[in-house]
């Protein structure tokens, strides 16, 4: 399992549009992926769940990825969330 702290750099945070892409990226991986914000976690592979942490632009979020593509899963995943524009 690894874990890393990010804040959102896209100016609109993760919307249902951002969030769609999100899912998208992460349902291409074996791993488990959660999204966890303010106390409260989310299966990153869920719109719902992710929407519900309400992601705006500087928030931070630690992602928690756990499997056997767990450092490729993550590093796809920083690269989405840490990027300026959709």
């Amino acid at each position: 399992m690894i874990e890393k702290n990010l804040k959102i750099k896209h100016k609109w945070g993760l919307h249902a549009r951002p969030a769609g892409k999100f899912i998208r990226l992460a349902a291409k991986f074996k791993s488990e992926i959660y999204l966890e914000k303010d106390g409260e976690k989310a299966n990153g592979k869920s719109i719902l769940e992710i929407l519900s942490l309400a992601l705006e632009y500087g928030s931070s979020v630690k992602v928690i990825v756990d499997g056997k593509d767990e450092k490729d899963a993550l590093k796809t995943i920083e690269n989405f969330l840490l990027q300026e524009e959709e």
